[in-house]
């Protein structure tokens, strides 16, 4: 797990540098193997989680772009819960070893995580312990068109919370 810990940070370190964030992103995956649910489908769970998170990581780097330069936005995230649920296929009426990811509302996004927004001077703008989850994400329509996307429900929902809460504290500052 160690290694796996490092694996991710080093991640971390390379999507903050290669997304031209303007605020220092630091984005730690806490016991990643006790997750609610980031099971794959149709591929390896290790290269899924892979996936996961790298995607969640340049996304949130892609965010803190419209945070000021002199600013870290740290997260620590303990827990996921992907849109959906994971069912043998021959479930569903299919054919074949293949799972499937069935998207209803019953299945909701879910994450919880702690984060801080520091200054330069390391003095923090804001923190907290975020439980975030989105009942009501299959019903909203800006999201229609972005449903190719990875995570597109997850991804919204961290986006709604990002800047409701973080944003609004950095533009103040």
């Amino acid at each position: 797990m160690a290694k796996f810990a490092i694996a991710i940070l080093g991640l971390a370190g390379l999507f903050s540098g290669a997304s031209g964030a303007a605020a220092d992103v630091k984005v730690t995956w806490q016991e990643p193997e006790s997750y609610q649910d980031i099971r794959p489908s149709n591929q390896s769970r290790s290269s899924f989680r892979e996936m996961v998170f790298s995607d969640m990581e340049a996304f949130i780097n892609e965010l803190a772009t419209a945070l000021p330069d002199d600013q870290t936005f740290s997260i620590t995230v303990t827990d996921m819960d992907l849109a959906g649920e994971v069912w043998p296929a021959s479930f569903l009426g299919g054919v074949g070893a293949a799972d499937v990811r069935l998207v209803k509302p019953l299945y909701i996004p879910r994450m919880q995580f702690s984060y801080a927004l520091t200054d330069a001077q390391g003095d923090t703008l804001q923190s907290g312990d975020v439980k975030l989850k989105d009942m009501a994400f299959m019903n909203r329509g800006t999201r229609i068109n972005r449903r190719t996307e990875n995570l597109t429900y997850e991804k919204a929902m961290f986006r709604d919370w990002f800047e409701k809460t973080v944003e609004q504290t950095a533009a103040v500052k």
